[in-house]
């Protein structure tokens, strides 16, 4: 897989965010839904298709052990 251009890359934290520092950012791709570290924006990105984050916002909460 490519490495995708993020130099336009539009990032937004949720709206349900407390803005205590402790919050990853989010940025709408073509295709993709790149996700990163508010406290790092220089570190790692994690991409996701569209299926793939639509799979993970929408499923239920698993119970904790």
């Amino acid at each position: 897989m490519s490495t995708p251009d993020l130099s336009r890359a539009r990032w937004f934290t949720s709206s349900r965010s407390t803005n205590n520092g402790d919050c990853v950012e989010c940025a709408l791709l073509p295709d993709l839904v790149a996700v990163r570290d508010s406290k790092d924006p220089a570190g790692p990105v994690l991409t996701f298709t569209d299926a793939q984050w639509s799979a993970f916002v929408t499923a239920p909460p698993r119970p904790t052990p």
